[in-house]
């Protein structure tokens, strides 16, 4: 499973808006072939697997990361592939919560006779999908909060200026994070204060392409020569924003830009909650923040942030009016704080990079009842 769980990572940034899967054929205890699912509409890891295996998938156990599936999709059932393969035995890291799928996969190995195990190493399958099993339980995307600070915790200096904060190390990882999202948002005061392009230029994007560019603009005030309206017809741009001005609207969507309305939320912005279930509606399960303290405090303050990721740099910046990442969570006693569990530190050449999962998780994904507790 640990082999399956490696090659189901080689799908990272591709596999949209498939969950990333791998899969071993085992004989004899040895592995004779590998498989991972790398973009939807091709084969899935089992398949990929079971061609590479051949003749010496008869007999054989097959060790797959997530459910197989057992339904007619882009792609015939993997579940008829592996009875035509003669598969003795399946083991299943956990099950697929798509409703297509959750549980006939297993009942229907089951039923043709095949022996199957699941639940395996169940935390570190569902740790390869955060934003498929987020988006099939809540119907939100997963949402990453990215920043680059100071030692004494500033975003930028006392006048504004940001760029040159982090090494070459880190905008390099910053450009594979856009990679691997679907998505990239930033607030209006970003757009016009570091006027950025948010595209993958230090890699490739995901399966070729670039995530989607959007800016949270209440009242439409991001520049139409800015470079990402500029951009807009070769990277995909949207402004959300709850402006009733048309012509304004109008502007950015004849430079290639789509432009969504929203009614505004109790301050007058535009609601965060609305814009990424809207995201998530249209396929976008993973999202990358990049925006300044309003943003990442109105998430966090909203409950809709599932991960940080800071980098810190070896510099003091100091100055009464110099920013920090978030401003006033609305937590005034130290109970209250919001816990980053798990956190995971690298260097970065002259930087310190800081990440992981904002607690109390969520309830999706935390339920293992309805597996078998690694039971193999």
């Amino acid at each position: 499973m640990a082999e399956a769980i490696r090659w189901a990572r080689r799908g990272i940034g591709t596999t949209h808006p498939n969950p990333r899967v791998g899969a071993v054929v085992l004989r004899g205890g040895s592995v004779v072939a590998r498989g991972w699912h790398e973009r939807a509409g091709e084969a899935h890891a089992e398949t990929r697997a079971l061609l590479e295996a051949g003749p010496d998938a008869a007999g054989a156990t097959l060790v797959v990361t997530l459910e197989p599936c057992a339904h007619v999709g882009r792609t015939p059932p993997c579940v008829d592939a592996i009875r035509e393969a003669k598969i003795h035995r399946v083991v299943v890291g956990m099950l697929d919560p798509n409703p297509l799928v959750d549980g006939k996969g297993v009942e229907a190995l089951r039923r043709a006779g095949i022996d199957v195990a699941l639940g395996l190493r169940a935390e570190e399958c569902r740790a390869l999908n955060p934003p498929y099993l987020k988006w099939r339980a809540t119907g939100l995307p997963w949402v990453t909060l990215k920043s680059m600070v100071s030692l004494d915790g500033r975003v930028a200096a006392a006048s504004g200026e940001s760029r040159g904060l982090g090494g070459p190390e880190e905008q390099r990882l910053v450009h594979r994070l856009r990679a691997e999202s679907d998505a990239v948002l930033i607030g209006s005061g970003t757009a016009l204060r570091d006027d950025p392009l948010l595209t993958v230029r230090l890699g490739r994007g995901r399966a070729g392409a670039q995530p989607w560019r959007v800016v949270l603009d209440s009242t439409l005030r991001t520049p139409l020569d800015s470079r990402l309206v500029r951009t807009a017809a070769a990277a995909p741009l949207v402004i959300a924003t709850c402006s009733p001005d048309a012509a304004r609207a109008r502007e950015y969507e004849t430079r290639g830009a789509t432009v969504w309305r929203f009614d505004p939320d109790a301050r007058g912005r535009v609601p965060a909650g609305a814009v990424l279930r809207r995201l998530a509606d249209e396929g976008r399960y993973a999202v990358l923040v990049e925006g300044g303290p309003t943003v990442h405090t109105t998430l966090l303050r909203e409950g809709l942030a599932d991960e940080v990721a800071v980098g810190i740099a070896p510099v003091l910046l100091g100055g009464a009016s110099a920013p920090t990442w978030t401003a006033d969570l609305g937590r005034e006693r130290l109970e209250e704080a919001i816990a980053v569990g798990r956190l995971a530190v690298r260097r970065l050449g002259r930087d310190v990079w800081l990440s992981g999962p904002i607690e109390p998780r969520a309830a999706w994904g935390a339920d293992a009842s309805r597996e078998e507790d690694g039971h193999v």
